[in-house]
């Protein structure tokens, strides 16, 4: 088996290329068909909808939800809260690895502005 494939001869006589199918063309999508993005207002009362149902949904293990802010980040995260003792059971993502990207953005910032 190995000769026939080291053997550029052998090779043309046991296989045989095939004509590949043509492929249909397909349809672009429409305007109408893409959602509009919908005003920053209506976003934060449906996120604060999501966060109240993901609360209730939570009540049963004794935690809620808290959204933090990352001031290096300018980003939010998620903090998973125990009821009883105030402590934070889980951060997503964790802070530590948003503080460790926020050094590294630091950085590369000052690594590309000298250089520049």
């Amino acid at each position: 088996m190995l000769d026939k494939l080291t053997n550029s001869n052998n090779l043309s006589n046991d296989f045989k290329v095939k004509q590949v199918e043509a492929i249909s063309q397909t349809k672009p999508i429409s305007a109408e068909k893409h959602e509009q993005p919908e005003p920053k207002g209506n976003t934060r009362e449906k996120t604060e909808k999501v966060i109240d149902s993901m609360n209730d949904f939570l009540k049963a293990s004794n935690t809620h939800l808290k959204f933090k802010f990352h001031d290096d980040l300018q980003k939010y995260y998620v903090a998973i809260v125990d009821d009883t003792t105030n402590e934070v059971i889980r951060e997503i993502p964790p802070k530590k690895l948003l503080d460790m990207y926020a050094a590294m953005e630091k950085y590369l910032g000052l690594l590309v502005d000298k250089k520049a």
